[in-house]
């Protein structure tokens, strides 16, 4: 009973995650690019710029660097590792070019997110900012539309309570740390009627639940404080490793690019044959960028709302660098590493083990330390997605239900999932996350479609010449 339940959730997951969802996301994305003209291209270095300079008499609640930091916490995770290790060994090295594709155009759907999320918000006397599809859906499209916008709310729920935000995330740092300090599973501590389970996966679960409650309870303004230090550590030491990893083989760069390179317009002259299809290699490139970056799920807008702006482009800026820095920079990184050791090639390797194999044999360190770094990369990115993925779902259930307790309740709920995901399987759980996770990008998406017009017209509303020259003087006082 249970297999066939499991076989047929795979095939649901399968359907949602296929080409028509995957070329919703990626047309959206191609469409907003050609109607206002590659402004992710064009106005990237101002991005970058306003990412740090925060505006102070915007309303909302935290930064917009703070906002950025914390849809970041979300995004930056195991996939930027264990997802382009997997797009790699099963599309071969091409797939890098078309993760980087679709991040390219992803970029512009960060950018309507973002903007979206500005306008259509709402700040109550408090400074209380609440917004996110479900309100740029129910005010930019209509009452008749609150429908789609509370089906949004549901599955972003479900994603953050039982997969992406716990369960997923906390087995991945502690099977981590497990792998590290106990490869060997020699350390068992037997639990009457649960079984036995290794010592330093308890003692792990222990201390990231204390970690998470400390920071969780303190709500959205202490998540924001917590993710904008460790966010920018976290991204700067992984890619200082990566940096590493590439001086110390940069001989090995130009062959690795030319393999890329060829490889995502002739899979079969670079693997040999074994993947032959250049729709495989899209397809797997295009899938592993979307679920990195989740430009296009509708997540990350929950938390540009809060943002202290009152610009909505200015905040659709801040928010597109997110995707840059997320698959551009550490995703391609990651892949190159994999592609410079040639680990991708490596039979029976999987997963993170695929990125760990060229840790150990690009840096110039023992396999020792090199294995430590990638733990510690592991376990930050994992710990800040379940931060971030936290401050979604509550945001989703104040949508759903402006009750007080039930939201109380919703945290301790998520603290307990942090506590057990150490101790549960993950096949299914896993599945199911990916399903709900899916379904999220519809409803957005279909808003991102309606309200195209509304995007471009704002867009260059605010980028007439008169205006620029007085916020880019305003920006450079500040």
């Amino acid at each position: 009973m249970f297999q066939t339940i499991e076989k047929l959730l795979i095939q649901i997951d399968h359907f949602v995650w296929g080409i028509p969802l995957i070329a919703l996301i990626l047309c959206g994305g191609i469409m907003l690019t050609i109607r206002m003209g590659f402004l992710q291209i064009r106005k990237l270095p101002l991005a970058l710029k306003w990412m740090v300079a925060s505006e102070e008499d915007g309303e909302g609640e935290v930064s917009s660097f703070q906002a950025l930091c914390t849809a970041l916490s979300a995004t930056i995770g195991t996939g930027n590792i264990v997802g382009v290790a997997t797009a790699v060994t099963t599309g071969g090295p091409g797939a890098i070019f078309w993760l980087n594709i679709a991040a390219l155009f992803g970029m512009a759907t960060k950018y309507a997110e973002g903007l979206l999320a500005i306008k259509y918000r709402t700040v109550d006397k408090d400074g209380h900012a609440l917004g996110g599809p479900f309100y740029y859906i129910e005010r930019g499209m209509g009452d008749k539309w609150k429908p789609l916008a509370k089906l949004f709310a549901f599955f972003g729920v479900c994603v953050g309570t039982f997969g992406t935000g716990t369960f997923t995330q906390v087995n991945g740092i502690s099977s981590a740390v497990a792998n590290f300090f106990d490869p060997k599973n020699s350390h068992l501590v037997s639990i009457p009627h649960l079984g036995s389970y290794n010592l330093v996966v308890i003692i792990s679960a222990i201390l990231l639940t204390i970690s998470a409650a400390l920071v969780l309870l303190g709500g959205l303004k202490r998540i924001a404080q917590v993710t904008e230090i460790i966010v920018p550590f976290m991204a700067v030491a992984y890619i200082a490793s990566v940096v590493v990893l590439m001086v110390t083989n940069v001989t090995a760069i130009p062959l690795a690019i030319k393999i890329i390179i060829e490889g995502a317009f002739n899979p079969r002259a670079v693997t040999g044959g074994a993947i032959g299809s250049m729709m495989i290699v899209m397809q797997t490139g295009i899938a592993r960028g979307v679920f990195s970056n989740e430009a296009g799920l509708g997540s990350a807008p929950i938390a540009a709302a809060a943002a202290k702006t009152k610009e909505p482009v200015r905040q659709g800026l801040v928010s597109m660098t997110g995707t840059f820095i997320d698959t551009i920079l550490i995703c391609t990184m990651t892949g190159l590493s994999i592609v410079i050791t040639e680990a991708w090639k490596v039979p029976g390797l999987k997963g993170v083990t695929v990125t760990s194999y060229a840790f150990s044999h690009g840096l110039p360190f023992s396999n020792t330390v090199a294995s430590f770094i990638l733990m510690m990369c592991l376990v930050f990115f994992a710990f800040t997605t379940i931060l971030g993925w936290n401050y979604y779902s509550e945001r989703c259930l104040e949508y759903l239900t402006p009750s007080k307790k039930a939201n109380k309740a919703f945290k301790y709920i998520y603290i307990f999932n942090v506590f057990i995901g150490s101790f549960i399987s993950l096949s299914t759980v896993w599945t199911i996350s990916d399903i709900f996770n899916g379904l999220m990008a519809i409803p957005n998406m279909i808003a991102i479609f309606a309200l195209s017009g509304v995007i471009v017209k704002e867009t260059k509303a605010f980028f007439k010449e008169d205006k620029q020259e007085i916020l880019d003087i305003s920006t450079e006082v500040n």
